[in-house]
């Protein structure tokens, strides 16, 4: 860990991109012991799929365009259609638009899609580092062969990696 702080001006960061993703490394375990960021273009059609974290901690921030996000315990956990789940209280799935906030605790279920037909982009905090860090890499190489998502693959990856996948990860 340095001890010097570290700035990452626009359009720099370690960059991971795939069809499904657009993932920029702006802040690593190498220079935060409490999270690590990340800039995240979320393409149309593009859904996450609901899971839960035992262990870690995420923040989003939206920063352009729109995205349906779940942060709550349903009711009944479905295995399919996350968009569709209510919490005890009736919270419901929200539009979150620029300016929103999501903080996700661990333990709690969450989600994010880009229902929309325009590319959309958040701000990606996640604690501990640097676990998200390995993980989108391994990610985007599994979403970055030919054909549709081998979501076997997916499974063991978020298996390593303190991911309980609940719902279905999709890109068109």
């Amino acid at each position: 860990m340095t001890t010097e702080g570290l700035l990452v001006p626009p359009g720099h960061g370690r960059v991971i991109e795939t069809p499904a993703q657009r993932v920029t490394f702006k802040v690593t375990g190498a220079h935060s012991r409490v999270a690590s960021t990340f800039e995240v273009e979320v393409p149309p059609g593009f859904d996450v799929g609901a899971h839960v974290h035992a262990h870690s901690e995420e923040f989003f921030y939206v920063l352009e365009g729109e995205l349906d996000v779940l942060a709550f315990e349903p009711r009944v956990r479905t295995p399919d259609r996350w968009q569709t789940w209510e919490s005890r209280s009736g919270q419901g799935v929200v539009r979150a638009t620029p300016g929103t906030a999501i903080v996700v605790p661990p333990g709690c279920p969450h989600a994010f899609a880009n229902p929309t037909d325009a590319p959309a982009k958040m701000l990606f905090q996640a604690s501990p580092p640097p676990d998200h860090e390995r993980y989108f890499e391994e990610l985007l190489d599994i979403l970055g062969s030919k054909g549709p998502p081998d979501h076997e693959a997916i499974e063991a990856l978020r298996k390593r990696y303190d991911i309980e996948q609940l719902t279905p990860l999709r890109h068109r």
